[in-house]
């Protein structure tokens, strides 16, 4: 019966382990489908990150790129508008010097109108070849002084005007489209 008896419990144990082995076997094979669930699961979660950075990098190239092409055609604007610049500069003193004939000769009388008349024209063929290209006279006699516009040649006393008035214009400034080309010389009153 002994025999018998440790053969039953080798049986018993055997089958205890065949039943352990059953159970192993099927947590291992839980074990593996949990992780690879974890790992792709993890793996999508990279992957979400890395389209949303490309994402991200996509419209920061877009927005570089709308505002590289927005500069660049505010600066082919400002060539067109003031192209000029520099010829304009050159044709200020001429037409200054043709004033100034007009008023040295408006002193004369004598043979010097058809002179005169001759520079009249030719300076308002000037001043008007200058507007068509918006070339714009900055002449601020009588007004507020702002040197913005203008050049402070000198300060007078005037108890007629009020203080910082512009009372007197040595040369006009000239401004084109808007951009200052030279400032007005001036004179300006100050308080006694």
């Amino acid at each position: 019966m002994v025999s018998q008896d440790h053969s039953q419990t080798q049986t018993n144990e055997a089958e205890t382990l065949e039943d352990d082995h059953v159970e192993l076997s099927s947590v291992d094979a839980q074990e593996p489908a949990t992780a690879d669930v974890a790992a792709l699961q993890a793996e999508i979660e990279t992957l979400k990150e890395e389209v949303a950075n490309a994402q991200e990098q996509v419209l920061r190239a877009s927005a570089e790129m709308q505002n590289a092409r927005r500069r660049a055609q505010q600066d082919v604007e400002k060539a067109h508008k003031f192209a000029l610049d520099k010829f304009v500069g050159d044709m200020l003193p001429v037409a200054d010097n043709l004033e100034r004939a007009l008023e040295a000769a408006n002193g004369q009388q004598g043979s010097f109108e058809a002179i005169v008349e001759g520079v009249e024209l030719t300076l308002k063929s000037m001043t008007d070849g200058l507007k068509r290209h918006n070339v714009e006279a900055v002449d601020p006699a009588g007004e507020p002084f702002d040197p913005q516009l203008h050049q402070a040649m000198s300060m007078v006393p005037d108890p007629n005007v009020e203080p910082n008035t512009v009372i007197n214009v040595f040369q006009r400034g000239y401004t084109l489209n808007g951009r200052l080309v030279r400032p007005a010389m001036v004179v300006v009153s100050k308080a006694e």
